[in-house]
């Protein structure tokens, strides 16, 4: 490897993992904030909470990396650019191109890994975050009581005011709705002033003293006329001290997996299987649909009413003047009904039928993505690595500000065109790759302007061609001779 290349090379991996590294730190601390819902009040311990963020870095780098390759770029050639570094390169006849070379092989390299990368790792991460959200937010300790909404716990919800105290123990204005084990729904309410946490915060039982309240107890009575009373039970008390189990809702598996069979989670090969049982499926409910339509409105589908007539002989009379007043209104009515029933069950099974087309997209737009990520990669490499060389200007200003509106219009465009390919606006195929078809034909021309040494855009010989349209033309004199 010749000095220069290896130079080359060595700003470029320096700059990448340090962009790097900051943007993964960004993206982690960002998903902890988003999800701090999940996480805060649980009482979870430090060993789960660096799980939670180990399966964050595969979901995060898809983001990460793309940014990362172009933001690198285009600091290091611009840098180069503005130190007069390529202008020394191609004094002695090197050529971008030529600059590039060593680069380019890594980027391409980098680009494969990253398929690997998108089929293997990235699954694997969706598969352990998304089960470990899931366990994390079914853990409900005795500290998860927050004031102003109700809270399950166990067989009761509580909800209170207020929490006072060095760790919220001292409860104001609480409302307890109690299940009753032996009959479905909440039969007990419990109203009280004050009330107190006296046992521990980690303990599988919470024990609640509540002063100055109401004790409110519907009453069961098998007698139809005095059940319409609503009669019930009232108690005041003083005291009244209540013990909670939270034993199961605390014994909660970090690593139990319920969830395999999301999009997210599959690999190419299992993404194949399922879009062909889902097809399969798909196929077969429209077969048995069409077949149900077609028994429900034929002549043998048809009610008693009409059907004892269809056999009559006997005149050439239409069905229904043959039908007695009775049964007219009768047939008429039930015709109505049934094309009600029809109109509201087309309706549902029209919107079950189109979850399941976006559930199917979603599974093929999640195989082109995987080739996507590599494939936008390289093509991002040759926007930055040309555009840095354009616009001469090294560090964190001006290329982070480039970089970042280049990166987000190409992220935003990939959204949007993956949810309405998702939705059946056009073939799944598109919606992934359309980003990247965008970007494509920038990164061709911002190479040529480089390597050509032209600006971003040249627009000083079209305005001065425009110019000479709207110029007199000068009188053209005659000479006689």
């Amino acid at each position: 490897m010749k000095i220069l290349d290896r130079y080359i090379l060595t700003q470029f991996i320096k700059t990448f993992l340090s962009v790097f590294i900051v943007l993964m730190f960004i993206l982690i601390l960002q998903a902890i904030w988003l999800y701090i819902k999940d996480i805060a009040g649980k009482d979870i311990d430090t060993v789960t909470i660096l799980k939670f963020m180990m399966y964050t870095i595969p979901v995060i780098v898809p983001l990460a990396l793309p940014l990362s390759i172009l933001l690198a770029s285009i600091m290091v050639f611009g840098n180069m650019a503005e130190n007069y570094e390529f202008a020394a390169m191609k004094s002695n006849g090197i050529s971008l191109q030529r600059a590039m070379r060593s680069l380019t092989i890594v980027i391409f390299s980098l680009g494969i890994t990253s398929f690997v990368f998108a089929n293997t790792v990235i699954p694997w991460g969706n598969l352990k975050q998304r089960n470990l959200r899931r366990n994390i937010a079914k853990v409900k300790p005795a500290m998860a009581i927050s004031k102003g909404s109700f809270n399950q716990l166990g067989d009761i919800n509580i909800k209170v005011a207020d929490k006072t105290g060095d760790v919220g123990q001292y409860l104001t204005d609480v409302i307890i709705h109690k299940k009753n084990p032996k009959r479905s729904g909440n039969f007990t309410t419990i109203k009280s002033a004050t009330g107190e946490l006296k046992s521990s915060l980690k303990s599988d039982i919470i024990q609640l003293v509540l002063e100055d309240g109401n004790y409110y107890e519907d009453l069961f009575v098998t007698d139809n006329k005095k059940r319409a009373s609503s009669p019930f039970l009232r108690t005041e008390f003083d005291t009244y001290t209540l013990n909670v189990d939270v034993s199961e809702l605390n014994d909660v598996d970090m690593d139990n997996e319920s969830v395999t069979d999301d999009h997210q989670m599959l690999k190419i090969n299992e993404l194949k299987t399922q879009i062909d049982s889902f097809s399969s499926d798909y196929n077969e409910n429209l077969k048995v649909y069409h077949s149900n339509q077609h028994e429900k409105w034929s002549p043998g589908g048809l009610d008693d009413t009409i059907s004892k007539y269809l056999d009559s002989t006997e005149t050439t009379e239409p069905i229904f003047e043959r039908l007695t007043v009775y049964d007219q209104r009768r047939t008429v009515d039930g015709a109505s009904n049934k094309v009600k029933q029809q109109q509201a069950a087309l309706v549902t099974r029209g919107k079950q039928l189109q979850r399941e087309r976006v559930r199917l997209n979603k599974y093929e737009i999640e195989i082109h993505k995987k080739y996507v990520l590599g494939v936008a990669c390289i093509i991002l490499f040759f926007i930055g690595a040309p555009l840095g060389a354009i616009i001469r200007k090294g560090g964190m200003g001006l290329p982070l500000v480039v970089a970042t509106i280049f990166f987000l219009s190409y992220h935003f465009i990939g959204i949007f065109a993956e949810k309405a390919a998702a939705e059946g606006a056009f073939p799944a195929w598109i919606g992934a790759w359309m980003s990247t078809a965008i970007i494509f034909p920038i990164g061709i021309f911002l190479t040529y302007r480089a390597t050509t040494d032209q600006g971003f855009f040249d627009l000083g010989g079209a305005i001065n061609g425009l110019m000479d349209r709207f110029k007199k033309k000068p009188k053209s004199v005659a000479t006689i001779s």
